[in-house]
């Protein structure tokens, strides 16, 4: 029986370069590196947006729209290049204007993108209506997001396999624009068992010819188990990152994913040999940089302290750079009882940093 072919973003040079270094990576060092996967047949990348387009202006002293235009011109006119952008709060952390969320959507597709992830933090249906609508509007694919965690211990009444049901039936309902679905998982610590049931009752409502994806992290340690869940539901998609970028913090290693994937019914449709080179050449552009312990850790406290592995390098970078690293597991710890308290918000930007602020805020200076 042919197997079937699963598509595969590479996250490398976003999430990836968000998740291990807090985005704190200049263009020139990673040209290399991009031509090396579009050799190694990539064929679909996200290249910007998250937080890696205010990185480039915080700590880089460089212009993420020169680099989305640096991009496609190294990759050409047929890769699919995709960006991340949290809703009505686009690349920014508060509600934007409508004629901002609308030149957001107008200014990626001028510099190259070619599908934009859109996703609310509280699972909102209202605010992804306008940006799913400006996106379709400027020529953009729309990958519409159903945002994905576990609740800490003794938490219920969210976040089950029938609440993400519910938030696919409200954005169907709301007749908002949409290519695919992709459920996200910032923290990766959703259980397999719960992935496979919503991604299963996903296809059910979907039919089968509606692209769903699945995207998580390492950084509880059951990326790869959920990966294999969502595939088995039905998925066709799965993010992957490379080694420097992979693993801990980061999306699961492609490698990896290859490896665990060998006897069964799906296929990546990639070459490990010519992985293998990519990767060097990727290890070798970031050569130079510091890669922070924690960004390539499995951590135990993560399923009860859901924190993305987009925000703790980033969260981490700042505590080094203020001298307060020491008190990293009592933040993480106290962010289980703020996660509690701040009810059903999934833990992804800007909600993430919510938590985590009031968390270290907590044991700073008390509660």
């Amino acid at each position: 029986m042919a197997k079937k072919l699963i598509s595969v973003m590479d996250t490398s040079f976003r999430d990836g370069l968000q998740s291990v270094y807090g985005g704190r990576v200049l263009l020139n060092d990673i040209k290399p590196a991009i031509q090396a996967f579009v050799d190694a047949g990539i064929t679909h990348f996200e290249c910007g947006g998250g937080a890696r387009f205010q990185s480039l202006y915080f700590y880089c002293n460089e212009d993420a729209f020169d680099m989305m235009d640096t991009f496609r011109s190294i990759v050409g006119p047929d890769i699919k290049l995709q960006t991340l952008t949290r809703g009505v709060s686009h690349v920014g952390l508060d509600t934007g204007s409508r004629d901002v969320i609308d030149l957001h959507a107008k200014l990626f597709k001028k510099h190259g993108v070619t599908t934009i992830r859109n996703f609310d933090a509280l699972n909102d249906v209202q605010n992804l209506i306008y940006p799913a609508e400006c996106i379709r509007k400027h020529g953009l694919n729309h990958e519409v997001c159903v945002t994905v965690m576990e609740l800490p211990p003794e938490c219920k009444g969210a976040h089950e396999a029938n609440f993400y049901t519910d938030v696919l039936k409200r954005i169907i309902e709301s007749g908002l624009p949409f290519d695919s679905v992709c459920f996200k998982d910032a923290s990766g610590t959703a259980r397999p068992k719960k992935v496979y049931e919503a991604i299963k009752a996903a296809r059910a409502l979907l039919g089968q010819d509606m692209h769903i994806r699945f995207h998580t992290h390492e950084t509880a340690g059951v990326s790869i188990a959920c990966y294999l869940a969502a595939l088995e539901a039905g998925a066709d998609g799965i993010d992957l990152a490379m080694d420097p970028v992979s693993g801990g913090t980061s999306q699961p290693d492609m490698l990896t994913m290859i490896h665990a994937l060998k006897g069964s019914e799906f296929d990546l449709g990639l070459d490990t040999k010519r992985l293998l080179e990519a990767q060097k050449v990727l290890k070798e552009s970031l050569k130079d940089y510091f890669v922070p312990p924690e960004a390539k850790e499995v951590c135990t406290l993560i399923p009860f302290s859901p924190m993305p592995g987009g925000a703790l390098t980033a969260n981490t970078q700042m505590m080094r750079d203020t001298k307060t690293l020491d008190k990293l597991s009592s933040v993480l710890e106290a962010m289980g009882e703020v996660v509690e308290r701040g009810g059903f918000g999934t833990s992804v930007t800007p909600v993430s940093q919510f938590y985590f602020q009031q968390a270290f805020n907590n044991v700073v200076f008390g509660p």
